[in-house]
């Protein structure tokens, strides 16, 4: 590709790794929504069809993603967050509501979800504003303004409601951790997290015995530097605090819906006919498929429809059926290798923008992938994250298209040849 008189170089590793994730997506799209065999693959009356029709789309949006300047990813981030933010604000006057979310522009039989093309704007606007204070992020009001810019999306897609997309932008912790962020942060995300599940697996009391135990061992264990006894109590209060708290969160805060799928997964509820009958289903697709599957269209779950939303969320529960163990590790690998293929790329930029950004893409895939894949498998709840490149969805595959073709542009600025 030439821009000017310059020739420019793009990772074609990346490309490689993202054309093959999109492909293996569309023939499993396929097998999920295959109702007419006499059906043409570009049959747009088709789920698989229309697929077809974003795959062509994104080829045109990524040849237009490399064409312009990577500077203007820069120059922009800040108008392009601006808009983006308006664009989720305005949902709440012009939006149509489907399914009970608020979160889509409908422009006749053609929608768009403006929350997919929000996490690309944040990545840009959190990269620029890390790169213009030229420090790292150790200072209380440089955190608390990278905290607003990551949290203003987030706030706005909750009430639409759409918790599953709000809980993506804790992905960008990441990468402000890698540009100094104090790992406490993470430890008290991690740990609060922790400190959830534990209280509504086991209780008030247990978590409370707990704590003092962890805190009394800790303390005597570094007895000999003399550590001041009151800021192990205020830990400990805290935690405990906290810890009375869940239950008023859970019972208050979370809808219905939101309980039940917590209480199956922690086991306190076997419901497999109602809230836990998605996950029960994939469960018993993926577990069909044995080591190398049932073969390409012959899943017995997959074609009798027993899988709600199987060629979306639950996407992966065709591949687990249909291609088995094997064919399983080799698209997780596929989603590795892309995930650490960014993380080297953004290693090896020159300006701090481009590698937050790379690092903010590198995250927002690995949770996309992560959360995913274990709410299929039962491991977490259901909260309504697709898979990358897999789930059916125009928005939500150029959005992913923008996320990670911006930054292939981004890196090529960096080996520019006369």
């Amino acid at each position: 590709m030439a821009v000017g008189t310059s020739k420019v170089r793009f990772d074609w590793l990346t490309i490689f790794f993202y054309a093959a994730l999109v492909g293996i997506g569309w023939v499993n799209i396929y097998s999920a929504s295959l109702s007419d065999a006499s059906a043409g693959y570009f049959d747009l009356t088709q789920i698989y069809g229309r697929q077809l029709l974003f795959i062509i789309l994104s080829v045109v949006l990524i040849i237009f993603i490399l064409a312009v300047d990577a500077k203007f990813y820069e120059r922009f981030s800040s108008i392009i967050y601006i808009v983006s933010v308006a664009s989720l604000i305005g949902l709440f006057i012009f939006g149509k509501n489907i399914n009970g979310a608020t979160s889509w522009y409908s422009f006749g039989n053609f929608g768009i979800q403006p929350s997919e093309f929000a996490k690309a704007a944040t990545a840009l606007a959190l990269s620029k504003y890390v790169s213009d204070i030229q420090t790292n992020m150790q200072e209380i009001k440089h955190q608390l303004r990278a905290f607003i810019i990551i949290a203003l999306p987030a706030l706005i897609i909750i009430p639409q409601p759409d918790p599953g997309s709000a809980l993506i932008y804790a992905a960008f912790v990441f990468p402000l951790y890698r540009e100094g962020l104090h790992f406490v942060y993470l430890l008290l995300g991690f740990f609060a997290a922790a400190l959830f599940v534990s209280t509504l697996a086991i209780g008030v009391p247990w978590v409370i015995a707990g704590v003092l135990l962890i805190t009394g061992f800790t303390y005597f264990k570094n007895r000999k530097r003399r550590p001041r006894v009151i800021n192990y109590a205020a830990i400990a209060l805290a935690c405990i605090a906290f810890a009375f708290s869940v239950n008023y969160i859970f019972n208050n805060v979370f809808e219905q819906r939101h309980r039940d799928r917590f209480n199956i997964v922690l086991g306190k509820e076997i419901d497999t006919k109602g809230i836990g009958y998605n996950t029960n289903q994939s469960e018993i697709a993926i577990g069909n498929g044995g080591w190398f599957g049932k073969g390409w269209t012959q899943g017995t779950q997959t074609k009798g429809n027993f899988v709600p939303e199987q060629h979306t969320d639950y996407i992966f529960s065709t591949v687990g059926e249909e291609w088995g163990f094997v064919g399983s590790v080799l698209v997780i690998a596929l989603f590795i290798a892309l995930i650490t293929r960014i993380l080297f790329l953004a290693e090896r930029q020159k300006n701090q923008f481009s590698r937050v950004y790379g690092y903010s893409v590198a995250a927002i895939l690995f949770f996309h992938f992560f959360v995913n894949i274990g709410m299929v498998t039962g491991l977490f709840p259901t909260v309504g994250i697709p898979l990358p490149f897999f789930s059916y969805g125009g928005s939500g595959l150029w959005g992913f298209t923008i996320l990670v073709f911006i930054f292939v542009r981004l890196d090529a600025s960096n080996f520019v040849h006369s």
